[in-house]
């Protein structure tokens, strides 16, 4: 049985824009984004990288209980998993699929039969053992999926839009604030308002402050601009996320001690790692 006042992290994926398995990816991981958060005996999902399928694997994700998955958008690395959590769930189970960057429903169905059909995959949406029921919702909402779960959004500046997350539960929060590219000089006021105070702001930590200028209009961030939203909102752990798939572990490791010595206490994600709050 789960306790009901566990409120915990699991990031399943941490890579951003392509898978980069491999020896030199080992310790970091290579899926792309995905994170599960535990409220209690409640199971949110966010993203649907390549990081899905280790979700699929794990222990939790066998009882059949239905899921609700959040995307921040559609873009392929965030949603390439769809396939596999569709064929490994149990036949008649529900996942409440929530999205704020598509208008209309039609869209998203179009997106789900694009990754769910041929010539892109062997078996139709039709055909898949999981449903997806289709929430939207206007970026900027504050969403219930559970009455005791509060999920505020916000708008992030990324091609194709894509949504902002802060999930609040018992006392504590999570933010996860991904895809998303900063303008150098100016702290994004939406996403400051999201993560006030969080327990855990996850970010956008594609570039570094240096390789950023060659990288405008990429539409991804930094990890000395997650440390001064972070420090500016008051959050007590920063996460660096989304990792450039041009980093192998030894450059993640010098990622990992420069962002120790500017702020304390934040952590790299790594593929598989487990944050209880």
């Amino acid at each position: 049985m789960a306790d009901r006042a566990r409120f915990s992290v699991t990031f399943w994926g941490v890579r951003g824009s392509a898978p980069t398995p491999g020896h030199d990816t080992a310790i970091y991981g290579g899926n792309t984004a995905c994170i599960e958060v535990d409220c209690g005996d409640t199971r949110l999902l966010f993203d649907a990288g390549t990081g899905i399928q280790s979700f699929c694997r794990s222990e939790g994700a066998r009882d059949g209980r239905d899921l609700d998955l959040f995307l921040s958008h559609s873009h392929l690395d965030h949603i390439c998993g769809l396939p596999y959590l569709a064929t490994h769930r149990p036949r008649g189970s529900t996942c409440r699929l929530w999205v704020g960057h598509l208008e209309t429903k039609a869209h998203v169905q179009h997106v789900l039969e694009a990754v769910m059909g041929a010539p892109i995959f062997p078996i139709h949406l039709s055909e898949m053992p999981l449903a997806f029921d289709v929430r939207l919702f206007s970026v900027g909402e504050t969403l219930r999926p559970h009455p005791d779960i509060e999920i505020r959004t916000a708008p992030l500046n990324h091609p194709d839009r894509a949504t902002g997350y802060r999930v609040s539960f018992d006392g504590r929060s999570v933010a996860y604030v991904t895809d998303t590219e900063h303008v150098p000089g100016t702290l994004d006021e939406a996403i400051l308002g999201l993560i006030e105070g969080a327990d855990l702001f996850i970010y956008d930590s594609t570039f570094s402050d240096e390789d950023f200028a060659s990288k405008a209009g990429w539409g991804h961030s930094t990890w000395q601009e997650g440390v001064r939203l972070a420090d500016a909102a008051g959050v007590k752990t920063y996460a660096v996320f989304h990792h450039d798939p041009e980093r192998n572990d030894t450059e993640m490791d010098e990622v990992a001690r420069a962002v120790a010595a500017a702020r304390i206490g934040s952590i790299v994600a790594r593929d598989g790692m487990v944050v209880t709050l």
